[in-house]
């Protein structure tokens, strides 16, 4: 059964899963994919893999899918969490789709001395995620933090879970910054548009499970950044290795 568009539900997925639709779900698979009974859908949860169903009602304000077989096992990211300092909202947005499709196990957004951004909503980032993980094909959704202050997340860093810094100021020289080990946590700290305060960088200067991290001699803007940032690390110590 062919079955193009992919859907992120809460319910648990097996063989013969009912799988009750809400008017939000319902209007986009039957009022705006035009789909009807019979039509297969690709369903994933976060946890039990990708699954094949099959439309078996198709109303204005709600429907249901059986689910008929697993189509993909469930694929765990890599360790990694990205923390950065919202932008404004189309580059955060950005921020957050392109985190999913790279490969992160959490987003955390922080607040530092130069955050300049309108209101995180906790809600419509998760929403976000969710739809960049139905669009590329990822069976799993990281978790979208509550933003924090900065200084309050450093202080209750977990122990063992290593923070690679992008230090713009590395971008002025011709080498220098960690190389990221594979087979430890770890997490990408991303400034705000203004960069870091002066106190900001001698705290992280020195706290002892800080790295440095160079981002090649210019400098980013910061969703470019944080792209970079995912990529070097995926590459050398993630799962594109």
């Amino acid at each position: 059964m062919e079955a193009k568009i992919r859907l992120y539900v809460e319910q648990p997925l097996g063989p013969g899963q009912a799988v009750a639709l809400g008017p939000e779900a319902a209007n986009y698979l039957f009022a705006v994919m035009r789909l009807g009974p019979g039509d297969g859908v690709r369903l994933f949860n976060g946890r039990d893999g990708e699954w094949i169903a099959r439309v078996e009602d198709a109303g204005k304000r709600r429907g249901a899918l059986r689910v008929e077989a697993q189509s993909g096992p469930q694929v765990q990211p890599a360790d990694l969490w990205l923390v950065f300092s919202p932008v404004k909202k189309e580059r955060t947005n950005f921020i957050v789709e392109k985190a999913v499709e790279l490969g992160v196990a959490r987003v955390v957004p922080v607040t530092t001395r130069f955050t300049n951004s309108e209101r995180w909503r906790q809600d419509k980032q998760r929403a976000h995620a969710i739809e960049a993980a139905e669009q590329c094909g990822a069976t799993f959704v990281p978790e979208v933090a509550e933003v924090q202050a900065l200084d309050r997340l450093l202080a209750a860093w977990p122990e063992g879970r290593l923070l690679y810094w992008a230090d713009e100021r590395l971008a002025r020289e011709d080498a220098g910054g960690a190389i990221p080990v594979p087979g430890e946590a770890a997490a990408i700290l991303i400034g705000p548009e203004g960069g870091f305060s002066e106190e900001e960088k001698a705290r992280l200067g020195g706290l002892p499970f800080v790295r440095a991290l160079r981002l090649g001699p210019r400098i980013l803007r910061a969703e470019t950044a944080a792209v970079a940032a995912i990529v070097q690390w995926q590459a050398a110590a993630g799962d594109w290795r």
